[in-house]
This record gives structure tokens, sequence and C-alpha cells, in this order.
């Protein structure tokens, strides 16, 4: 196995347990290393600090699959997939879909695997990772028994790890649609053609909560719906609902879901979320409960101002929308608007609309999608429940 030094920089940060080297953070290693190969990782001082995949194409050029001195194989691999799969048990209680992998959170990065009603869908990122498929394949068909797995690789990713894309059906049959179930809602989950890996299970813990402050009657805007995950869980407590996005395809999928689940047809409205907000505040449209989430605006430090504007623009509207007591659920996809940033957010706008705001919720990630404190990253779905209060 190859050595590699790190910075006293990067020496302080893999003590705490984080599980990246940046390019920078290297200073020294043997020069035959060869990108993909497992490597091990020593302080400035040479003390051991963990074992890893390099790759030098990548800005985050080592990514640690172990602190311990282990050798990494098949065994190794099964074990961490087995570990993985073991802590969701839980999950099953109240779904049939669920994450089985969420990469540097499960200490296999560059992998992950999403459980779906006896299918899998599968992204292998990193060319670390990707040297290893073989063995992780193996591993989910013998603990999971799927009947089938499809790729569903990030090609942006892969091309900053120098891969060709990668995807499609990688193991016996995948249907075009798998009928999932959670907390008594059906999904149609598109494993072909549907976002990420398939469906937003991040959220799922949050459309139950939110669900839980509906009753029936309310009016309620799912706005940047999808698939209609929260306005579906708000239909089964009885109210109507009103569902925006500008994706044909996420709009088909709502009225899939709609059928699938016996629900009376709702409003359903194609649009830019932005445009639409703005026509609704002109309008005399109000709602009791409104959703807002919204795909990541900053995907980067450099931003996040922009992004606090448009969720500052959607905040407003929203409010403007909802009579006295009305409830509005803010949502950010992006590590770099977490929860401080959410209410501050809604500090300023509620001073701005003459209302006070009164806290719910605080919300983040279901619990199969882990928040590892020693890798910041992990945190990365935030969301405030308000409540407005007339001054």
């Amino acid at each position: 196995m190859y050595t590699l030094r790190v910075t006293k920089a990067s020496s302080h940060k893999l003590q705490s347990r984080f599980c990246w080297v940046y390019r920078n953070e290297i200073a020294a290693c043997d020069a035959a290393i060869q990108n993909g190969e497992i490597v091990r990782i020593e302080s400035h001082g040479g003390a051991f600090f963990g074992v890893g995949y390099y790759n030098a194409h990548s800005e985050i050029t080592v990514r640690i699959l172990s602190f311990e001195e282990r050798n990494i194989d098949a065994a190794f691999i099964a074990r961490r997939i087995e570990r993985a799969v073991h802590k969701r048990a839980a999950m099953r209680e109240h779904s049939d879909a669920y994450r089985i992998v969420h990469a540097e959170a499960d200490m296999l990065p560059g992998l992950m695997a999403d459980y779906y009603n006896g299918y899998l869908s599968l992204q292998i990122n990193t060319l670390g990772m990707e040297r290893l498929r073989t063995w992780v394949i193996d591993a989910l068909v013998v603990l999971l028994k799927p009947k089938g797995i499809i790729e569903k690789s990030d090609p942006k990713m892969r091309r900053k790890e120098g891969l060709e894309p990668a995807g499609g059906v990688i193991w016996g049959e995948v249907p075009q649609r798998v009928v999932m179930q959670e907390r008594g809602v059906a999904f149609e989950v598109d494993l072909h053609a549907g976002q990420k890996t398939g469906f937003y299970l991040d959220q799922r813990r949050n459309r139950h909560v939110v669900s839980g402050y509906v009753r029936s009657g309310m009016r309620v805007l799912d706005c940047f719906c999808n698939a209609g995950g929260f306005g579906l869980h708000a239909l089964r407590e009885g109210a109507s609902v009103h569902f925006v996005d500008m994706s044909d395809s996420a709009l088909s999928q709502v009225e899939r879901n709609l059928t699938c689940n016996g629900f009376a047809p709702q409003k359903i409205t194609k649009a830019d979320a932005f445009d639409f907000m703005e026509s609704q505040v002109a309008s005399a449209t109000r709602y009791d409960l409104i959703v807002l989430d919204p795909p990541p605006f900053a995907k980067s430090k450099r931003e996040v101002e922009g992004a606090m504007k448009g969720m500052g623009f959607l905040l407003a509207s929203a409010i403007k929308l909802l009579d006295d007591q009305g409830i509005v659920a803010l949502f950010s996809c992006s590590h770099h608007v977490g929860i401080g940033e959410l209410l501050t957010l809604a500090l300023h706008v509620g001073m701005q609309e003459g209302v006070m705001l009164e806290v719910l919720e605080l919300l983040r990630a279901d619990a199969d999608h882990p928040y590892i404190l020693s890798i910041p990253n992990t945190d990365y779905l935030s969301g405030v429940v308000l409540r407005t209060v007339a001054v």
C-alpha cells in the first residue's frame, strides 16, 4: 500500500475525523501512486491517520474509508454495507423506500444506494469507488436480494473524477415505474428518469411533520412540488391542494400519484415559482399552509447572497398569501444555507412584512441521511415551519 503524508492543517482536521484531504493539503506522497488506488494516510509527523483512496484529478484528492488500519477488500466493503443496512432497520416501519448507503456518512465515500420496494437505485460517483464496484454490487445483492439494480450515477461528479458517465440497469430487471409506500401514501417512482436516485427520500420525516399541522378543509399550496410529496400527505388529512412546478415530468408524476391514492383531482399549475408567487400576491388568493421546497440555490459560498434574496422573496410572498395564523414551511437543500440562515432570513422578512413569526419546527433530513458532526457537508437539508402572528 502506498503512503501519503498530509500537512499540519490537514492533520488537525483528520484528528476530528473529517474524511477528505484536499490537493493542497498533501505534503508528500509516493510518486508511483496511481489514481483510484488505496493509500495509507499519515500525519506530517508520520503518525497513522487512516486508509482511503487517491485521485489527483479531484480537488478532494483523498477520501477516507477507515480511520483504522484495514485491508480494503470485498469483506471490508460487505461489512460496511451490512452496517449501513442494519442501522436503517427502523425505517421499514414507516416506508418500503429508504436510503441504504449515504456516502461519507456511512464511510463509503462516492457511493449512494436507495431501496425502493425490492429494487435498488445506485450512484457510484468517484474513481476510488468505481474501482470497488464489483465488491459493492456483490454485497448489495447478497444482503438485500433485490429484484433489480439501476445505476443513476451523477455525470458531473464522474467527469470531475475523470470518469465516463455510467447508468442503466446493471442487475436483474427494473420496471419503468415502482410503487412505494410512505406512511400510508403511495408514490409511483420512475427509477429510470426520476430525480437523483428516484425520489426525495430525505424529506420523508418532514412530509409527516408538516402534514401534522393540516386540518380538514385547509387550502394548501405545494410549491416546487416535484412528485407532490407534501401535498399528497396534506390531501390525506383532508386538505385541498394546489400543486406548482415548472417540470412537465414532475407534474405528470403528481397526476399519477393522485390516481394511485384515489384522491380527487386537484389544481395543478405549470409555472416558474417566482412568477407564480408574484401573480398570486396580485390576486385575491389565500392559503392556510404553504410549502416552499426549492432546488439548491447556493451550491457554493459565493452563491449564498443570491440564494438568500431569492428565498427572501419566496417567504415574503408566502406571508402575503397567508391569513393570520397561516403556516409556511421553507426548506433549503444547501449546506451553505442552514437553519441559522433560514431563521435570520425569517426574522428579517417578518419585520419587513409587519408580522411576527412563531417557530413551530426546525427540520433536517430524515435518519437514513445521517448528519455526522465531523463532516459538515452531511448537514445539507434544513427547514423551518413558521406560523404568522399579526402584530
